[in-house]
């Protein structure tokens, strides 16, 4: 289930913000508050982004990956290119799945009963 969230709206709109007032980007600087190009990123919990721009976790590479003590509201963010979606998923082993981040997506997720997130390709 998709959520829709006025919070992530706020997000986009202090991280445009942030941008237009630094004027610190950069064109093919895909590097979004710390998370790199081709990364899947979680920020520790209750953490805004762009106030702390160091994602806890960044996942590379496709296929499953088990969630280790991520409990409680984190940001995640798709930061893959050329359509790779990320799935998170209720099971370990990237099955049970119940919501899917497109390229560039972020959502603000409880991530307590979330048990794996998958990279998938294009």
């Amino acid at each position: 289930m998709r959520k829709v969230m006025s919070a992530a709206a706020a997000f986009a709109t202090a991280a445009t913000a942030m941008v237009v007032m630094s004027g610190t980007a950069q064109a093919g600087d895909d590097t979004v508050y710390g998370c790199r190009s081709g990364n899947v990123c979680i920020w520790a919990q209750g953490v805004e982004p762009f106030d702390d721009p160091h994602p806890t976790v960044q996942y590379s590479s496709y296929g499953y990956h088990n969630l280790r003590n991520q409990y409680g509201d984190h940001w995640v963010l798709n930061n893959q290119y050329g359509g790779a979606t990320a799935s998170l998923c209720y099971n370990y082993g990237g099955t049970n799945c119940y919501e899917t981040l497109f390229q560039d997506d972020w959502t603000y997720e409880n991530l307590t009963p979330v048990n794996s997130i998958t990279l998938n390709r294009p």
